[in-house]
């Protein structure tokens, strides 16, 4: 019996030094694990959808597995309106090994107009991203870091001004218009403009095809043809139409 609880015993105190010694290669390994996120992101349209691809590599030089690698990001406007959640998985990073991947993050530019954040279009603003990364480490050790970051906005439409509309022949005006594409995206679409009196009856319209370049300007002319006496001119409704996204209309007072 005594012989038993003696071979207990050493059997305890080598348990003991094997949790030790596996608790320091943990913490040494854990140490060697390197992740990088400062390679450029790319930024791609389709369907009224904005994908920001942002690249990044995780350098595992330790001496155990990583596994369930789960990067999430959820973004949202300065008024804490929800825009979108975005996960990249990763089932297994084996030892000694790097791994290079892309977190996608997506937000459909409808849906957030929808989502009554049409001063985006006009102003730039900060978007909200929450980044957390969660990850299981040797097969036992769960790891969590999460990080609250923020993105510009750059509105792309930005500083809009319609200038004074002036007939130029009969039944013929032209309405100035300028703005300054903020967005690292381009526009490309049409915009209408509506011209309509104090009793809100249309007067003119004119429509216009745009194609402007990211952080580029716009200055030109719409051509309108008008229906009423330009005089009773009292304000412009204005309607886009582009390849990302449709709305209007923005109601501008003129004189």
């Amino acid at each position: 019996m005594k012989q038993a609880i003696r071979a207990l015993g050493w059997v305890a105190i080598v348990l003991w030094v094997m949790v030790i010694l596996f608790s320091g290669t943990v913490v040494y390994s854990a140490m060697q694990i390197g992740m990088n996120f400062e390679e450029e992101s790319q930024v791609t349209t389709s369907d009224g959808t904005l994908t920001m691809s942002i690249p990044f590599s995780i350098s595992n030089g330790g001496l155990y597995d990583i596994t369930k690698l789960n990067i999430t990001t959820r973004v949202v406007a300065a008024n804490e309106t929800f825009l979108s959640r975005s996960t990249t998985l990763v089932p297994s990073i084996p030892k000694t090994s790097t791994l290079e991947e892309t977190h996608n993050i997506s937000v459909g530019l409808d849906d957030a107009l929808e989502k009554n954040l049409t001063y985006m279009l006009f102003n730039d603003a900060n978007l909200n991203i929450d980044l957390v990364v969660g990850l299981t480490y040797a097969y036992a050790i769960p790891l969590r870091i999460s990080s609250n970051l923020t993105m510009p906005w750059g509105a792309p439409f930005s500083n809009l001004v319609v200038g004074d509309i002036a007939e130029f022949s009969p039944n013929q005006a032209r309405a100035p218009l300028s703005f300054e594409n903020h967005a690292f995206f381009s526009l490309d679409g049409t915009i209408r403009m509506d011209v309509v009196d104090g009793d809100a009856r249309l007067i003119g319209s004119g429509t216009t095809e745009v194609s402007v370049s990211p952080e580029s300007s716009y200055d030109d002319v719409i051509p309108v043809e008008l229906t009423g006496d330009l005089t009773d001119k009292a304000e412009v409704r204005m309607y886009f139409d582009m390849s990302l996204f449709s709305f209007g209309p923005v109601v501008i007072a003129v004189g």
